[in-house]
């Protein structure tokens, strides 16, 4: 009988948790991950939130987090070699339930990863300094890796703030879309033992650092569950890096579809756990894939769609 990559863990003695384990994080300075009362039902998640240059976003991210139904997780911050002096101000004066790991600056996906080997609880999310969580998101998070105790990880609904708003309500957990677009997000409520399994975070990947980590999750035989309620608030303000990394992204899908290529060629035995018909899957494969507009097209294109109305 085959094994799923849940079971092969859960089947390894448990890891120490005595100490925070660092693994290949870069050179850093590790404040501790404080204790939390043991009102909360949440002191087995740990919120990792990057922080580069952020300090005027950061503590709204922070708030959001502990105002989580059920109580606040434990919370670390990873700096990345912040050099603005407000974000450095603001860095300093961290209240005590907020744990600090300093980094040199070595990119988002260095981050998370300095972060989650750094946490000592089973369950990890990662939320960017300039995002938010509602507050219901790790209760509905939580309750969907209950209801299916083998998925690695589980995310929901997106809703935009800022410049944009709606909902960005992607598919299911589906295998073969996840192939040609991304359709879970940087926000999911995540095992220990995918992100050990998988290796973290490639720290080579600038652009598309999430999908890239959810194709890699897929390829070790893991799989996501999509909860139905909104878990993930997406700031848009100005040039953000996803909009940076969309302008080269048909060099970020060639090289995933290169790192992956035994994944790519798996395509008709995961379409078979699709929905999708074959008009949907050549749409996947020939137009989300490639994305043949350009990236400024479609970003006015998404303006109209989600942009604020200017009275």
């Amino acid at each position: 009988m085959a094994v799923g990559p849940l079971a092969r863990y859960r089947s390894m003695a448990v890891r120490s948790l005595e100490q925070p384990s660092v693994g290949r994080a870069p050179p850093g300075s590790y404040r501790r991950i404080c204790e939390h009362p043991a009102v909360s039902e949440h002191d087995d998640v740990t919120v990792v939130v990057p922080c580069f240059n952020y300090g005027r976003f950061l503590e709204e991210a922070l708030a959001s987090v502990r105002a989580q139904a059920g109580g606040p997780p434990r919370l670390l911050v990873v700096d990345d070699g912040s050099t603005e002096p407000e974000t450095q101000r603001t860095l300093g004066s961290l209240s005590e339930d907020v744990g600090l790991l300093r980094q040199r600056n070595a990119g988002l996906s260095a981050a998370r990863n300095a972060g989650f080997r750094a946490a000592r609880t089973p369950l990890l999310l990662a939320l960017d300094a300039d995002d938010l969580l509602p507050p219901a998101a790790l209760r509905a998070l939580k309750q969907g890796l209950e209801a299916d105790p083998v998925a690695g990880f589980a995310y929901g609904v997106t809703r935009f703030f800022g410049e944009w708003s709606g909902e960005l309500a992607m598919p299911g957990w589906d295998p073969y879309r996840l192939l040609y677009r991304h359709t879970i997000g940087p926000t999911a409520l995540t095992r220990r033992e995918l992100f050990e399994d998988v290796g973290g975070y490639d720290e080579h990947v600038t652009g598309f650092e999430d999908w890239e980590f959810w194709l890699h999750a897929l390829a070790h035989g893991w799989h996501g569950v999509k909860v139905a309620e909104v878990t993930f608030l997406y700031r848009r303000h100005g040039v953000t890096m996803l909009a940076g990394a969309r302008r080269d992204y048909r060099r970020w899908y060639r090289r995933m579809r290169l790192k992956h290529s035994d994944l790519y060629r798996r395509r008709r035995e995961l379409a078979r756990g699709s929905d999708l018909g074959a008009v949907g899957r050549l749409l996947y494969r020939f137009y989300w894939g490639p994305r043949p507009i350009p990236a400024v097209v479609e970003q006015r294109l998404y303006h109209l769609i989600w942009g604020r109305r200017r009275s």
